[in-house]
């Protein structure tokens, strides 16, 4: 049959698909089943189809689906055993026991003599029964809870600890499902209202329990409670309920947004009318939390904190932008009246120190979500009318609050705040503000200047006209607050030139005296920690030189000061610490430049930057030794763990950049992860910039590497840290990051079957093997390394035994290659393969005319490695076939194994030599050698 015939034909195409399935490529069979079913035309066809699929998706673990395929078979075909059984193990995983177990009972009666059907029936009568006493204890506890609740003679104490134990049993699903039958929801809404935080508490994180995955009950609570209750609790003055109320959200919007996500629904789900109502009307309440006066300062952060999080799309690829462009329209302003409350002032809604940070991040987060530039341009412009309505308006304070939204702007979507900075006389206003004798006006120009030299253009113009003002500021203010912020923007100005030794914009030695006096603030107990905080912002802008970084590192104590205060509750100081630490371990990114380059640039009489002689890597491995004894790896796990939009993805890719650092020595790493560094890692690998992620994969690579990964990943952790390894396998990233992370995954496939299967549902197969054609030589060894453990698993085995590859060719090939390493490696996988897959011994002739001077060849290898790997082949090639025997002995391996075999030593290689002489005397192709004589040839 031609191809295109082949391609039109089902039966051809569901052949394609059980081959591939047979060999354990599930995603292939399923392309093969899901067009043959396309072009189908005859029903009982379909049903095999749909039977097969449903057999796929078994083994990929989407139940869901597993069970609508056979659903369809079944509907065409009721007595279809197989499509039957598919049904009954995809119900039992999605946890519909009674209906898994008809379907058992079912296949039962039609087989009576299948001993599986008959285990799975004993099976789920177990589980049925262990469920059924399960709901009615359940159901007997949330009643006892209940009464305690509403009993209004309960005592405080007894009413709080029954409330405590609705939040337990809400975690599982049968109590969460008595609770919410029970009509809980009414009742936790009256919680609500308690006058004790800790029955608050437990209300709110019962809500979390019944909502967590859960759709339909969460659009039944969203609707019963409504937003304004749910606002006001988090928009309530208490801290601790603020938090717990703004994660209840948090959790409903994931089980909304995940209910959307979804293809195919359950039977309980499939009436529920689309959540897209309540996510705009839960949006529509943040939003309208941002501007109102009586929500308190840690609600209105937690109100930001969820829209970043909620609003912009997951991914670029994602298409649909309508929530962001939906909140720009109907929010952006209430937002901006946050950014632009000065809170020294009466008028606007009460801030906490984070909250000018967050609305800088939730601004960037919207800007950076728009895909065109018109989109982009509506943003500018409603900015832009902002900031003139305020700036144009009579009065002082109106112009403070233009100039503080053009702060918070420029720490967000800078390109907006530089639009915005550009407008006619505000540059005038904000150095004149500087000289006001009021210390707010003074304090928010100050702030704007400091934002403001970001750009080297501006920062020469701040030189040339505000450097005099801020040096008065400094020296002569009597507010410290003052002080420390105008010290930070002659910092900032100082440190314009980067990292280029050769480009100071201040006298020789100044640096240095601006660093010391940020250390001294620093370490400043007295001083509130926003003034502290802005010390850390002075350091991070000059610690670009590296005699600064020498000093800081050298000053024990002011370390201690900023590591404390990376832990401590002030958010907005993350990036600081996060971006001096990055520059003390000189881990942000270097472009060498082409050494020609950099002559014809001399000649030309260009500029080339020079770096310093303290940033050589003498110097820097000195300066990571002495943080990682400063405790630096504690407060970088402190600082992964806030839950705060001013720990952006930058600040993330900032600790992986330190983390990879800090693990580049190898034996650094045990301290590493000691203090918690490898547990650290994990989240990086997901919630960071592009680099980031790719920066922590490394240094979890590292690790996994020279470190015991179950000590280093204890429990279920180790399994996390498989997909982040696999994402070092692409052509982005460099081959010393391939490199690693092979040699890391071989580590982990040398553990467990369970290890190996997470590596092979990764789909880290393929790539391995791309990887083993590799140019370069280590890289290439690692992969065959790695694929030498991986081959443990059947499913891999299953690789090699398939035809019409070349995969056992490149084994043998590789085993008579030069490079040592690499032959270990091919001849180990081929000793395993041939071993536990004893049909690949007689496809081992046909791969290569060379194939036996290859296996002779380990057999006299110098390294003992290669040679018992050698004669472990051997010996499977001997026991799987007596042709293949026939061979061997009818060659010089005959001669190679009695020597091997009349070792003094008994090793494992004389061991397997005597082996396959045994076995050649067993076939009668030699004979027993007489006491004392030589073995002869037949």
């Amino acid at each position: 049959m031609s191809v295109n015939g082949k391609e039109k034909d089902p039966g051809a195409l569901k052949g394609e698909g059980n081959t591939l399935f047979n060999a354990g490529d599930m995603q292939g069979a399923l392309f093969f089943y899901t067009k043959a079913l396309k072009l189908s035309g005859s029903q009982a066809e379909s049903a095999v189809l749909h039977r097969n699929r449903s057999a796929c998706y078994l083994k990929l673990e989407d139940y869901t689906k597993a069970e609508a395929d056979a659903s369809k078979a079944l509907d065409a075909d009721p007595g279809d055993v197989k499509a039957r059984f598919r049904r009954a193990q995809a119900l039992q995983k999605l946890g519909r026991l009674n209906e898994a177990f008809l379907d058992a009972q079912r296949c039962a009666q039609m087989e009576p003599t299948n001993n599986t059907f008959k285990e799975m029936l004993r099976l789920l009568g177990a589980q049925s029964q262990k469920k059924s006493v399960q709901m009615s204890s359940t159901d007997a506890r949330v009643q006892q809870m209940f009464s305690l609740l509403l009993d209004p003679s309960a005592q405080p104490s007894d009413r709080q600890k029954a409330a405590q134990n609705l939040v337990v049993l809400s975690r599982e699903e049968a109590g969460a499902e008595q609770i919410f039958r029970n009509d809980g929801v009414k009742l936790i809404q009256s919680l609500l209202g308690s006058k004790q935080e800790e029955v608050v508490l437990s209300a709110l994180r019962t809500l979390v329990g019944l909502c967590t995955g859960h759709q339909s009950r969460t659009m039944a609570i969203v609707n019963e409670l409504g937003m304004e209750q749910l606002c006001g609790v988090m928009g309530s003055g208490a801290s601790a309920v603020s938090l717990a109320a703004c994660h209840l959200l948090q959790v409903m919007f994931e089980a909304l947004t995940e209910g959307m996500k979804r293809e195919i629904r359950g039977k309980d789900e499939a009436i529920l009318p689309e959540p897209s109502r309540e996510l705009r009307s839960m949006l529509r309440h943040l939003v309208e939390m941002m501007p109102a006066s009586s929500v308190s300062g840690p609600g209105r952060d937690s109100a930001i904190n969820l829209l970043v999080k909620q609003v912009p799309r997951k991914s670029q690829r994602n298409p649909d932008n309508s929530l962001t462009l939906w909140v720009i329209d109907q929010g952006l302003k209430k937002i901006l009246e946050v950014a632009g409350t000065v809170p020294e002032m009466s008028e606007g809604p009460p801030l906490t120190d984070n909250s000018h940070m967050s609305c800088s991040v939730l601004l960037s987060k919207l800007y950076d979500d728009l895909k065109s530039d018109a989109e982009r341009e509506n943003f500018n412009k409603l900015c832009e009318e902002y900031v003139q309505h305020h700036f144009g308006r009579p009065g002082l304070e109106s112009k403070l609050r233009a100039i503080q939204t053009v702060s918070v702007l420029l720490q967000g979507p800078s390109d907006v705040g530089n639009r915005t900075l550009e407008m006619s006389g505000m540059m005038d206003a904000v150095i004149s503000l500087c000289a006001s004798e009021v210390v707010c006006h003074q304090q928010v120009a100050v702030e704007a200047l400091i934002h403001a030299a970001g750009k080297a253009k501006r920062a020469s113009f701040i030189t040339a006209n505000g450097v005099a003002l801020l040096k008065d500021l400094y020296k002569k203010s009597e507010n410290d607050q003052i002080r420390v912020r105008a010290l930070v923007g002659l910092c900032k100005l100082g440190s314009a030139g980067g990292t280029d030794f050769s480009m100071k914009q201040f006298a020789e030695g100044s640096t240095l005296k601006l660093a010391k006096q940020c250390r001294k603030w620093l370490c400043n107990e007295s001083l509130p920690p926003t003034s502290r905080r802005w010390a850390i912002e002075g350091l991070a802008y000059l610690t670009f030189d590296a005699d600064v970084k020498e000093d800081l590192v050298e000053d024990r104590n002011a370390l201690q000061a900023m590591f404390q205060l990376a832990k401590s509750e002030d958010k907005t100081v993350l990036f600081a610490v996060g971006s001096t630490l990055v520059n003390c371990t000189n881990s942000y990114d270097v472009d060498k430049p082409d050494p020609q380059m950099v002559e014809l640039a001399k000649y030309a009489k260009q500029h080339v930057p020079e770096e310093h002689p303290k940033d050589a890597h003498s110097f820097v491995e000195k300066r990571l030794m002495k943080l990682l004894e400063a405790g630096v790896v504690s407060a970088l796990v402190c600082m992964g763990k806030q839950e705060s939009p001013a720990l952006t993805e930058t600040c993330r890719e900032c600790i992986a950049r330190v983390f990879l650092a800090l693990v580049e020595r190898q034996e650094d790493r045990g301290t590493v992860v000691a203090q918690g560094g490898g547990k650290a890692l994990l989240p990086l690998v997901s919630e960071s910039t592009d680099v980031g992620k790719t920066k922590a994969a490394q240094a979890l690579a590292k690790i996994t590497i020279t470190s015991n990964p179950e000590i280093a990943f204890p429990g279920e952790r180790i399994y996390e840290v498989v997909r982040p390894l696999v994402s070092l396998l692409t052509l982005d990233c460099s081959l010393l990051q391939n490199f690693e992370s092979l040699m890391a995954l071989t580590n982990l496939a040398g553990i467990s079957e369970r290890l190996r299967q997470k590596i092979i549902k990764e789909k880290a197969v393929p790539k391995v093997e791309g990887y083993m054609f590799e140019e370069h030589e280590l890289v290439r060894s690692a992969a065959t390394e790695c694929m030498c453990n991986l081959v443990l698993s059947t499913e891999v085995q299953q690789l090699y035994v398939a035809t019409g590859n070349d995969r056992l060719k490149l084994l043998v090939l590789y085993s008579g290659e030069e490079d040592e390493r690499l032959r270990k490696a091919a001849a180990g996988t081929l000793a395993m393969l041939t071993a536990e897959q004893p049909e690949l011994c007689a496809r081992i002739p046909g791969t290569t005319s060379h194939w036996l001077e290859i296996l002779q060849a380990l057999l006299l290898s110098d390294s003992l490695e290669l040679r018992h790997r050698g004669v472990v082949v051997m010996l499977n090639l001997m026991q799987a076939e007596k042709s293949l025997a026939e061979t061997l002995m009818e060659s010089e391996a005959l001669e190679i194994l009695s020597v091997l075999a009349k070792s003094t030593e008994q090793s494992p290689i004389s061991r397997a030599a005597q082996h396959c002489l045994d076995k050649a005397i067993e076939y009668g192709i030699i004979k027993k050698p007489e006491e004392g004589g030589e073995g002869n040839e037949p």
